[in-house]
C-alpha cells in the first residue's frame, strides 16, 4: 500500500472503494492494526469481522448490547470489545469461529468506550457508573479504578507515555489521570459541548469522539453544540481541539454550513489535517480541517449517518459505520 506520509493526500479526492450491506444498522467499526480485517459492531447485538481479502463476514458473540467501543493488542491478535452491557470481552481476533478468552464485568451501566495504551500493556474502559478504569492486557486484571467524574465518562484515551490518561463526561469536564498517582486533575470543562435543555430537562453532550493531534500536544473532543432539542438531538456537529499543556481550549471547528448532527469519528491524520465523521438530521458528512481556522477547508457528503469512524494503520483509508446498515471504506487520495 502507499505511504500516506510520503504522499501528497487530497482530500477532496476522497472515493468511496468498498460497500458491504448487513442487515442491521451498525454502530461502530475498528481497522485492527494488521489490515486484515475491519471490526463492526451492528444494532444485533453482535460483533462482526469482515476479512479485507475475500470479504468473508464472521460474527462475534458475548455482549447482550450495541458495542462502540474497540481496540486492539499492538500485533492485533487480540480484540476488546465494550458494549453498553457493561462488559469487556478479550477476542482471538483471527480464529476461524472466535470464542470469548474472557469476559469481564467490567462497569455498572454501559461501556461507553475502549482504549489500549500505545506500549499495549494496558487497557481502559470508561462508563455511565462514572469510572475509568484500568486493566491488565496480559491476563484481564483490574490494575487500578479511577473515580473522580460526576456524570456518565463518554470517551477517553490514552497519551503517548502509555501510564496517562484523558477522558470527557457528558458535561464536557475533562480529567488527567496518572497510572501510578492517587489523585486525578480536573483539566478544563469545556462548555460548548454541554447543554442542558430546559424544556426537556436533560443533559446533552460529552465527547462522543476523541483523538490525539499526531504530535501528541493537542486532544480533538468531537460532539454535539448549539443544541435546541435535547430530545432530538438537535444541534450541530464540532470538535473541541484542547492544548493539553495549558489545559485550554484551542479551537472549535464547525462547518460552513450549519448541519445538524453530531461528530461520532475523529482522528488527526499525520500529513496535518483533522477528520471528522458526522451523523444526524443533517445526514452523513466527512469533513476535513487544518485545524488552524475553524471552517472545513473541504466536506464530503455521505450516504448515509455515520456512527463510527477507523483510520487504516498506513492512514490512506477510512472505515466507516454507516446506519443504513452499511459498512463503507473511503479512499485517501
Amino acid at each position: 500500500m502507499t505511504d500516506a506520509l510520503s504522499a501528497n493526500i487530497d482530500p477532496a479526492k476522497t472515493a468511496l472503494s468498498l460497500e458491504y450491506k448487513h442487515t442491521r444498522p451498525l454502530t461502530a467499526c475498528h481497522w485492527e492494526p494488521q489490515s486484515r480485517f475491519i471490526f463492526f459492531g451492528a444494532e444485533d447485538n453482535l460483533v462482526h469481522r469482515y476479512e479485507l481479502e475475500g470479504g468473508s463476514v464472521v460474527s462475534l458473540s458475548a455482549h447482550d448490547s450495541w458495542v462502540r467501543g474497540f481496540g486492539s493488542s499492538l500485533d492485533g491478535e487480540v480484540l476488546y470489545t465494550g458494549g453498553y452491557d457493561g462488559r469487556l470481552v478479550f477476542w482471538p481476533a483471527a480464529a476461524e469461529a472466535p470464542e470469548p478468552l474472557r469476559v469481564i464485568d467490567a462497569h455498572q451501566g454501559w461501556i461507553r468506550a475502549v482504549a489500549v495504551s500505545p506500549d499495549g500493556k494496558s487497557i481502559a474502559t470508561c462508563g455511565n457508573d462514572r469510572l475509568v478504569k484500568l486493566w491488565d492486557a496480559a491476563d484481564g486484571s483490574l490494575i487500578k479504578e479511577f473515580a473522580g467524574h460526576k456524570s456518565h465518562v463518554y470517551n477517553l484515551i490514552f497519551l503517548p507515555d502509555s501510564s496517562s490518561l484523558v477522558s470527557c463526561d457528558l458535561k464536557g469536564v475533562v480529567m488527567s489521570w496518572v497510572r501510578d498517582a492517587d489523585e486525578s486533575r480536573e483539566l478544563l470543562t469545556v462548555e460548548a459541548l454541554h447543554k442542558y435543555d430546559t424544556g426537556f430537562r436533560a443533559d446533552i453532550g460529552g465527547a462522543r469522539s476523541m483523538a490525539l493531534h499526531s504530535d501528541g500536544a493537542q486532544l480533538g473532543l468531537g460532539g454535539i453544540i448549539n443544541v435546541t432539542n435535547a430530545f432530538a438531538g438537535v444541534g450541530e456537529p464540532a470538535v473541541a481541539l484542547i492544548n493539553l499543556e495549558e489545559a485550554k481550549l484551542d479551537l472549535l471547528l464547525e462547518s460552513k454550513e450549519k448541519k445538524n448532527g453530531t461528530t461520532w469519528g475523529v482522528a488527526h491524520h499525520p500529513n496535518g489535517f483533522w477528520i471528522g465523521l458526522t451523523g444526524g438530521g443533517g445526514g452523513g458528512w466527512l469533513y476535513f480541517w487544518k485545524g488552524d481556522t475553524k471552517h472545513e477547508f473541504f466536506g464530503m457528503k455521505l450516504k448515509s449517518d455515520g456512527r463510527g469512524m477507523s483510520l487504516s494503520p498506513d492512514r490512506t483509508q477510512l472505515a466507516v459505520a454507516h446506519a443504513d446498515n452499511h459498512l463503507r471504506t473511503y479512499v485517501l487520495h
